[in-house]
């Protein structure tokens, strides 16, 4: 084979790799504007979920940290876009650019590695707020409890035990009382069902407290940790831009 020969034979392979090359450049542009479109739309959910503002509230706070976590994938796929390439075929504003964003990962991980003493300590604060209400209605029911069986010892007559049930029955169903021997028994059947619904009362705020410290450790659990790797993963993505940050 000679030399003409060889080189018509390699000729379409050049050709097809040159437009391999060609459409792998547009379509790594084409990445790059997507990138800068999702990082414009994850600044406007931070504002979002910033405004308004309710500082040293946890509640606010621990929902804030959930959301930062939940919606850091759009922030690290727009970056990971727009670093696609490295240098290659940039525009003449695309450097400082690339610098800014580079540095603003490092901030940016930092601020997610700050979110989990913040989410710990909120997590605490959340649980004992959630204690201290479910125990202060807890105690509100109590008093109106007591208050019922003072009454309910007080109440030595027909109508005066006529008139209690009326208080407690909204809906009018008072029961006609016939005597002291029916009064006695109508008493007994009252006290009893005033002890039977404080148990029964006592029984669900415990519930409620075991059900609301488990929905909020699993929520702290997956969003601490979430922040964690949302840190890890922006500074990794400022050491992997150094290039971005050095002049040319």
């Amino acid at each position: 084979m000679t030399q003409s020969e060889e080189k018509d034979k390699f000729v379409p392979a050049i050709d097809q790799l040159w437009k391999f090359s060609a459409g792998l450049s547009k379509s790594i542009a084409v990445a790059r504007w997507i990138g800068y479109g999702l990082l414009v739309l994850a600044f406007f959910d931070v504002v979002e979920i910033f405004v308004p503002p309710v500082l040293m509230n946890p509640a606010w706070e621990f929902q804030t940290i959930g959301q930062l976590v939940e919606r850091v994938p759009v922030p690290l796929l727009g970056l990971a876009l727009v670093f696609l390439g490295e240098r290659d075929q940039r525009t003449r504003w695309e450097p400082l650019i690339l610098n800014i964003l580079s540095w603003l990962a490092l901030l940016v991980g930092v601020l997610y590695f700050l979110l989990v003493p913040l989410g710990i300590v909120d997590t605490i604060r959340l649980d004992t707020r959630n204690t201290d209400d479910i125990t202060r209605q807890v105690e509100q029911r109590q008093e109106q409890i007591q208050q019922v069986r003072e009454a309910l010892g007080q109440a030595t007559t027909v109508e005066q035990m006529q008139f209690l049930i009326s208080q407690l029955d909204s809906q009018g169903r008072t029961p006609q009382i016939q005597g002291t021997e029916q009064l006695a028994e109508v008493k007994e059947q009252l006290s009893t069902f005033l002890e039977q619904g404080e148990t029964r009362m006592q029984e669900d705020a415990q519930s409620q407290k075991k059900s609301r410290r488990l929905r909020l450790l699993e929520n702290s659990v997956k969003w601490n940790l979430g922040a964690l790797v949302s840190g890890a993963l922006f500074v990794s993505i400022w050491r992997l831009t150094g290039w971005a940050r050095r002049s040319e």
